[in-house]
């Protein structure tokens, strides 16, 4: 499970200077601005992977090895852990796989910890060894990510999850704002494409309005526990699936939304081992 700020936590935190009725962007311009280039919708030709709305799926980032004998037609796995006879191994059993990576939050244990300088190391997230990121230094975190995205490219991963990227709305350290946020999120979509990858957005349930256009799919976590499933709905109604999990919510009190929904949901343990209960 991973750190995430519901809903109202998020619009309690943003701040807006009110201008005769009408609210303005923050006056510093963020050091990042969004990608020129057009969202997938408007056309572009698409040739990276997109999971198709309903598809049955699996997540599994601890207790490895992977657990290939789990019936779904997804499995997301992480990037480290895993090497691309993994990939192989589901690839050749009909699967499609999503390389899982945190791009909002420093993880200590990762064998590229040592390319984040301290400058853009923030707040702890809660999880040991895990600190916030300065996501407007593009110019430090940019090569790092881009690393991470061929990583998954050539271990021959379909799609990516990039985690931990609403740290807007959160207690970073830094005065990150919405603007940050979308041009970062923005930035990464744009970053997987360039590679044959398709992303999907985690959770950022405030800002799917502003990126759905720019992703393939939602990861969402316990919008059943925090009353926002709702919020999630743009993804479905653009043809694109939304993967989502609950943990301490049991199946008869969150399947009958999110299946009318359209979502594709599953019960986890919040360490995210390889048990998995989907809905009936």
């Amino acid at each position: 499970m991973r750190v995430r700020a519901s809903i109202d936590e998020v619009r309690a935190s943003t701040t807006f200077t009110v201008l005769d009725g009408a609210s303005t962007p923050p006056t510093t311009a963020p050091p990042t601005t969004p990608p020129t280039t057009a969202p997938p919708t408007t056309g572009m030709p698409r040739t990276w992977w997109r999971p198709e709305i309903g598809v049955v799926w699996q997540w599994q980032l601890s207790g490895l090895p992977v657990d290939t004998s789990v019936s779904a037609d997804v499995f997301e796995i992480d990037l480290f852990d895993n090497d691309k006879s993994v990939v192989d191994r589901l690839h050749a059993q009909g699967r499609k796989v999503i390389c899982y990576l945190s791009a909002g939050s420093y993880e200590s244990w990762r064998p590229d910890a040592a390319s984040f300088p301290a400058s853009v190391l923030g707040n702890g997230n809660g999880w040991p060894g895990e600190r916030w990121l300065d996501i407007r230094a593009l110019d430090v975190l940019g090569p790092i990510m881009e690393n991470r995205l061929d990583r998954c490219a050539e271990k021959g991963f379909d799609a990516v999850e990039a985690d931990n990227v609403d740290g807007y709305a959160n207690g970073t350290g830094f005065p990150l704002t919405g603007a940050h946020q979308i041009a970062y999120n923005r930035f990464l979509a744009d970053a997987a494409h360039a590679r044959g990858l398709g992303i999907g957005l985690k959770n950022d349930v405030e800002q799917i309005g502003s990126l759905v256009g720019f992703f393939d799919f939602a990861v969402n976590e316990e919008c059943a526990e925090y009353d926002e499933c709702e919020l999630s709905t743009p993804f479905i109604k653009a043809g694109k699936a939304v993967l989502h999990a609950e943990y301490s919510s049991t199946t008869d009190q969150y399947c009958p939304l999110t299946t009318r929904l359209g979502f594709s949901s599953i019960r986890k343990n919040p360490d995210l081992d390889a048990w998995r209960q989907l809905c009936p």
